[in-house]
């Protein structure tokens, strides 16, 4: 056989050889993409929590509106007269400030945007998912009222804000993916609710 028969019959082969595994490649394409988007998400998972839109929406909304709250609640040690409500207002801020930090985290693992600390946030009252949010007008009195008057006010508005957070929780448990979410939810919910009836219970005693 000759030197250019042999290298006829090497050049059919691997023709013949790479056929053959186009065709086989195409078929585990057609056949396997199923199982290929069952495997995906698994990756995702692996490198962060897994989670969805609502889980991004759920902490960029409550942010800001805890934000808010702490706001309030720094007011009341040098403008309550009730020592109820200064005591309540403490525990919201050891609340929800870790809170924060948390939500925060979780924000930036997932390479989503952080609301920013300090911003006017009375300026999302009516946006969606930020139920509860306190006016700018409604800020500005409460800055100004100090004794009764502050703690009257502090309790419903702040009332009023935890109806808010314990609406947004809501939608995140029933509508969040991460586990951590859905379990901060929870919490802000049980521990909220709890503090509504109390800041009730304080407004008919007074």
């Amino acid at each position: 056989m000759t030197p250019r028969s042999l290298t006829r019959r090497a050049a059919l082969a691997t023709v013949v050889l790479t056929g053959a595994v186009v065709l086989t490649a195409c078929g585990s394409s057609d056949n396997g993409s199923a199982s290929g988007a069952h495997g995906t998400p698994a990756t995702p998972s692996a490198s962060a929590a897994a989670h969805n839109a609502q889980d991004v929406a759920f902490a960029q909304g409550m942010i800001p509106h805890h934000q808010q709250a702490l706001e309030m609640a720094q007011l009341a040690a040098g403008r309550a007269a009730s020592a109820q409500v200064k005591d309540l207002a403490s525990r919201i801020e050891k609340a929800q400030d870790p809170e924060i930090r948390t939500m925060t985290g979780w924000l930036t693992s997932w390479g989503e945007d952080v609301p920013m600390a300090g911003m006017d946030h009375s300026g999302h009252t009516g946006m969606s998912g930020m139920s509860g949010m306190m006016s700018e007008a409604d800020m500005t009195a409460l800055k100004k009222a100090t004794g009764k008057d502050f703690d009257t006010r502090f309790l419903t508005l702040m009332a009023e804000h935890h109806q808010g957070a314990v609406a947004m929780a809501t939608t995140e448990q029933e509508k969040g993916r991460s586990g951590a979410a859905k379990a901060l939810a929870d919490d802000i919910v049980t521990a909220q609710n709890a503090e509504i009836k109390e800041m009730k219970q304080l407004l008919g005693s007074k």
